[in-house]
């Protein structure tokens, strides 16, 4: 095995480069002035107003701003009427939160393994694991592609399963020419600091089910029949009743102050990420140590991870010392995910092991996710292209 980079040698970068930032321009800026100057800090009607954009802007008929996607899957799985001894299929390769919502609810989460290419769930797969107590399919849209709708809706409907997509990477996600939040029973999107429209934390739940919608929304601020806006603006009433024992998942009037002026220059943002991810593919093509993201055709990728594989048979080092390395060059980088079977209460709960999902395992163990956001320059993709060169060249067998 090689040394390590000379230590003398200079970092490509002299500034540290973050793995991701959100890119917040005036237009936020002064809105959130007008939030603060309004009076009207919670939920109000700037909430209203980006939840009517958000609908437009997918095609849903009903749009649910909410203070997470995490709550909103916990939503979303209540109003499914989801509880003790359901089951709910998902993926392992994914972030904790959906997970956990299952958990909450007293549901039981059965895991599905992914497909080796685009690292999403594994349709094929999905039947073998349906049992009678199933009731629900969670995929998860990884990194911005989607999972085999058409495969999934077809499976839901033989057994009569309520879809729940998880599209926390997935705004601006096409799949066969139909946005993600259109496609499903439920659809929950993520909004916090790192995703592709930011309010700091926040969410949406999208659904064309007039029922699931009134409930998630009542759901969301206690199981009240009014929310603030509607007791206490000019033409509001005092009174409301308590219909469900609910929760506090409502997005406030300074969120959505964000949320706006992020959906509307979305499709600038948008095309900024592709610009990276397109002259990241072209730099890496021919890196036989480093495998680029695969894309399925008939989708539009969101671009919300650019994830490479690094193929460790052409290497001296292991992922983690790769990443180590892109560190001292001044590259911050992240991996997506840890499986969720390998984390210790999960475990430790279910019984589960290293093998149980090898496909999970094995990306696990080789993937990396490079700093993709639009606040990056040219000069900061160049910088993340030379780091990745110079770390094979100098760690190749």
């Amino acid at each position: 095995m090689k040394n390590e980079v000379d230590k003398g040698d200079k970092p490509i970068r002299e500034n540290f480069l973050p793995f991701s930032q959100p890119l917040i321009e005036k237009e936020e800026i002064n809105e959130i002035i007008d939030t603060l100057t309004s009076g009207w800090l919670t939920t109000g009607p700037k909430v209203k107003r980006f939840e009517e954009e958000f609908a437009e802007y997918i095609g849903s008929k009903y749009a649910i701003a909410i203070n997470s996607c995490t709550g909103g899957l916990h939503l979303a799985l209540i109003a499914g009427g989801i509880g003790k001894g359901d089951e709910v299929i998902t993926t392992p390769f994914t972030f904790c939160a959906t997970i956990n919502v299952i958990l909450h609810t007293g549901a039981k989460p059965v895991f599905v393994d992914i497909k080796p290419d685009t690292f999403n769930i594994d349709t094929e797969r999905i039947e073998q694991a349906i049992t009678p107590k199933t009731k629900v399919i969670v995929p998860v849209h990884y990194a911005g592609q989607p999972c085999d709708m058409d495969e999934v809706m077809a499976i839901a409907k033989r057994y009569n399963l309520l879809v729940i997509e998880d599209a926390a990477h997935s705004i601006a996600s096409e799949y066969k020419g139909k946005k993600v939040g259109a496609i499903g029973d439920i659809t929950c999107f993520s909004f916090y600091a790192t995703k592709n429209l930011v309010t700091g934390e926040g969410g949406m739940a999208t659904t064309d089910d007039g029922e699931l919608a009134k409930k998630i929304r009542i759901l969301s601020l206690h199981g009240m029949s009014r929310d603030a806006w509607k007791r206490y603006s000019a033409t509001g009433s005092w009174y409301y009743e308590v219909i469900y024992p609910g929760y506090k998942y409502n997005m406030t009037d300074i969120q959505a102050s964000l949320g706006l002026h992020q959906l509307r220059k979305l499709t600038r943002l948008q095309k900024r990420r592709e610009e990276i991810a397109k002259v990241y593919n072209e730099a890496f093509a021919n890196l036989d140590a480093i495998e680029v993201p695969f894309v399925k055709p008939n989708i539009k990728h969101a671009w919300h991870l650019y994830v490479i594989k690094v193929v460790l048979e052409k290497l001296n080092i292991g992922r983690n010392q790769f990443i180590e390395a892109l560190r001292k060059e001044n590259i911050g980088t992240s991996v997506h995910f840890i499986p969720v079977h390998l984390h210790p209460y999960y475990r430790n709960t279910y019984g589960f092991k290293r093998g149980d999902f090898p496909n999970a395992e094995y990306i696990y163990d080789r993937v990396i996710s490079l700093p993709l956001y639009p606040r990056m320059n040219d000069k900061d993709t160049k910088d993340v292209i030379e780091a990745v060169k110079k770390i094979v060249k100098h760690y190749r067998k």
